[in-house]
């Protein structure tokens, strides 16, 4: 075949540093996902939907066929963060976990993973994002040693 040809869908998840809850502010969470979404765009990955709470996003988009996840989602923390520190108090020590969960979402999952993302708030009035990062991975068979997850 001479033509490379992709669709691949990607929900990744990832949390502030040590969890801190710098993201309490809706209106600001708001702005920064839509910063998000820019910069996937910039990276050509394209964004569905960008969510999440207080202490970390999720987000669902499509990976073009010559980048990378760990190239695409490393830049995307890098430029986020730097831009982050700048949006007011509080913020200054503002810093993404090193590590991310990336999982792969057929096209015809788009629609279930979008109400996920899109339900956040009243998901994680019941679930910490411990337990449901665990969840995420015991639901995808990817083993973990629980002390390298966190940071």
């Amino acid at each position: 075949m001479s033509q490379s040809l992709v669709q691949f869908y990607a929900h990744i998840v990832f949390s502030t540093k040590y969890r801190f809850p710098f993201l309490t502010d809706r209106k600001l969470r708001n702005v920064i996902h839509s910063y998000m979404g820019g910069i996937l765009n910039s990276l050509n990955a394209q964004p569905i939907i960008i969510g999440g709470i207080s202490d970390h996003v999720h987000i669902l988009c499509s990976i073009p066929r010559d980048a990378s996840i760990s190239g695409t989602f490393g830049e995307l923390k890098r430029v986020s963060s730097k831009w982050i520190k700048t949006q007011g108090c509080g913020l200054e020590d503002f810093y993404w976990q090193r590590g991310y969960g990336a999982f792969s979402v057929s096209r015809f999952g788009i629609d279930n993973v979008r109400t996920y993302i899109e339900n956040q708030e009243s998901h994680h009035a019941e679930k910490t994002f411990q337990n449901e990062y665990r969840k995420m991975l015991a639901d995808h068979e990817i083993e973990y040693d629980e002390q390298y997850v966190w940071d």
